[in-house]
């Protein structure tokens, strides 16, 4: 199937499936999206009883979908930036060290927590699994994604302060996760034996650090080309150059684009949108970025609906998944509650800050997306299995109780 069939494919059912929403369920946009997916693929599972043949023709189209180049190389760089363009740089930079320790620190103690509790939990599940593969699972699942309930948390009116945490949380943390990522990744292709401490430090800092100063360069020259200009139609397309161009020239150099994608969007949506643009120009960028982001989370949430059909599950698998899900609420407890009380002399944080952003912490399309891109050999399988459980659980029953849960939080 060529890349529009498929591009046209998507975009029809995430109309489709966007509106049955809207008029019939009422939830969550994204969430919506995803549970008609799910119960459309449990048709289908159904149909295939009777009529093989549709079956297997829709599970090859999904199976040729590179998710992982989906994901991580189109759909990320174009959400993180629309999502980082309406962050307010000065409660950002108020709020600096949380947002800071939840992106880094935070994120490491949740790979460690959970690459050690999910090592002895397939121990007990008869699925001996190496540490280091385990350590690779706990940084893929370890980026938390709570885009998708931002607007369930507003309407149950949870305190500003908190709700800036979870938002540059959300954006910074999928750039540091793939980072962790792709230095587990290296130690398992290397060997930890033939790769000394001092070459992952490079490697970290060379992602990270490359990436942020990719961000301040990309954000500082669309700036400059802005304020020379008042012609919103080449405005916008700067914006998209932007993203396209800069994430391209992240992969030439070797640094992280998520990172880049998001300093470039806090500049663009506060340096120039106060000072380079007109009102008419700055009412046609937030509402080209906001279709953007609406389309780019129906189709993520779609596929991860869908990739339930090629997803070998086995029954072992289903269980271990299972009590996964509660080593990743345990991991994402731990790795709050220890910044809060490291920095709670600092910053002030609320009597259920805590419960608020371990529940509201989701898992998405992103942890999906690196679990596909580990190979049989490091157990690629299993894990996808895995995270697929722990993202379904995430969306469907945090992202759906979230709105309560902060309420009842509250009182």
């Amino acid at each position: 199937m060529q890349l529009y069939d498929a591009l046209a494919i998507l975009t029809v059912l995430a109309a489709i499936f966007g509106y049955l929403n809207h008029r019939f369920f009422r939830l969550p946009d994204a969430i919506g999206v995803m549970l008609i997916s799910v119960m459309a693929s449990l048709v289908l599972l159904v149909v295939d009883y009777f009529q093989p043949t549709v079956f297997r023709e829709l599970t090859s189209f999904i199976r040729n979908i590179d998710f992982y180049t989906v994901v991580v190389r189109i759909m990320l760089s174009f959400l993180l930036f629309a999502g980082a363009i309406h962050v307010d740089a000065n409660e950002l930079r108020r709020l600096r060290l949380p947002i800071l320790t939840f992106s880094t620190l935070s994120v490491l103690l949740s790979t460690a927590f959970i690459g050690i509790l999910i090592f002895f939990l397939c121990r007990v599940f008869h699925q001996p699994v190496a540490f280091i593969y385990c350590l690779l699972f706990g940084a893929l699942i370890s980026p938390t994604d709570p885009i998708a309930v931002l607007s369930i948390l507003k309407k149950a009116g949870i305190p500003r302060s908190l709700e800036v945490k979870i938002t540059g949380e959300s954006l910074f943390n999928d750039g540091v996760g793939i980072v962790v990522f792709l230095c587990f990744y290296e130690i398992a292709i290397s060997g930890i034996e033939n790769l000394s401490t001092v070459k992952v430090i490079l490697l970290f800092l060379q992602q990270a650090g490359g990436g942020i100063v990719l961000g301040l360069i990309l954000g500082y020259a669309g700036y400059l080309l802005l304020r020379t200009i008042d012609y919103y139609q080449v405005e916008v397309m700067i914006t998209l150059a932007i993203v396209m161009g800069g994430y391209l020239l992240a992969e030439v150099l070797g640094v992280s684009g998520p990172l880049a994608m998001v300093v470039a969007g806090i500049i663009t949506g506060n340096k120039s949108r106060r000072y380079g643009m007109s009102d008419l120009s700055k009412d046609y960028l937030d509402k080209f970025w906001g279709l953007i982001d609406n389309l780019l989370n129906a189709v993520l949430f779609l596929l991860i609906g869908f990739e339930m059909l090629v997803i070998p599950f086995r029954p072992a698998w289903l269980v271990l998944g299972c009590a996964a899900i509660a080593v990743v609420l345990a991991a994402r407890y731990l790795s709050v509650w220890l910044p809060i009380r490291l920095l709670r002399l600092r910053t002030g944080f609320q009597r259920h800050s805590i419960g608020i952003l371990t529940w509201g912490g989701l898992r998405g399309g992103l942890s999906i997306a690196l679990a596909l891109s580990l190979p049989a050999t490091m157990h690629g399988d299993l894990f996808l299995v895995i995270t697929y459980i722990i993202v379904f659980f995430s969306i469907l029953v945090q992202g759906l109780t979230i709105g309560r849960f902060a309420a009842r939080a509250r009182k």
